[in-house]
């Protein structure tokens, strides 16, 4: 069973901290905004994902939520987004029965097999260059690596994530992906409005 689709391209991909940046965000025109909101109070993260999802109401913005499937489920978020260790515990026919899209994190061909087997929504594909945002288990792929996966996964959308900045943007599209995420590029921005 495939989970619903989603575009073929997604576009600009923001990844953002909080519900005030998805609106933000939405408001200004991005096509798809992840909302990775971290704490360990159930209620703040209701309360985001719930605000978030009001947030992109009214805006083309398709919003994904980080981890927190089951209050994605409740809220009526356009999908949600799981790391590999993630998707191994959330019940995933659970998340395709409610509807949602599903985005899953890869690093490399094992990862890619082992999410192909699901058939998610889309596939992100990282980390192309080093981030500071998170500790990688694994090296940067790189844009040869990631055209070489973009060629081999390309029945799904594909989303590029890590390090990405405007100076190596056009390297990354010419890889083939419809997608390209970013975090610091924008939340780091002066003018996060222009940035994006």
């Amino acid at each position: 069973d495939a989970f619903a689709p989603c575009p073929q391209r997604l576009g600009l991909y923001a990844v953002l901290p909080d519900a005030a940046w998805v609106a933000r965000m939405a408001q200004a025109g991005v096509p798809t905004v992840q909302l990775r909101f971290k704490s360990d109070d159930t209620d703040a993260i209701a309360r985001e994902v719930h605000a978030a999802v009001r947030a992109v109401q009214g805006t083309p913005a398709r919003l994904f939520i980080n981890d927190h499937w089951r209050i994605a489920i409740d809220a009526g978020a356009y999908g949600v987004h799981l790391g590999q260790e993630d998707m191994a515990e959330a019940p995933l026919a659970r998340i395709r029965e409610a509807g949602l899209r599903l985005g899953l994190s890869t690093h490399g061909y094992a990862e890619m097999i082992r999410a192909d087997a699901v058939s998610p929504s889309y596939l992100a594909l990282g980390a192309v260059f080093p981030t500071t945002l998170k500790r990688m288990a694994t090296a940067p792929q790189g844009t040869a690596r990631l055209q070489a996966y973009a060629q081999l996964m390309r029945a799904y959308p594909l989303v590029a994530i890590g390090g990405i900045d405007l100076d190596k943007l056009p390297g990354v599209l010419a890889s083939g992906v419809g997608s390209v995420a970013v975090v610091r590029a924008i939340t780091g921005a002066d003018n996060p409005e222009h940035a994006a």
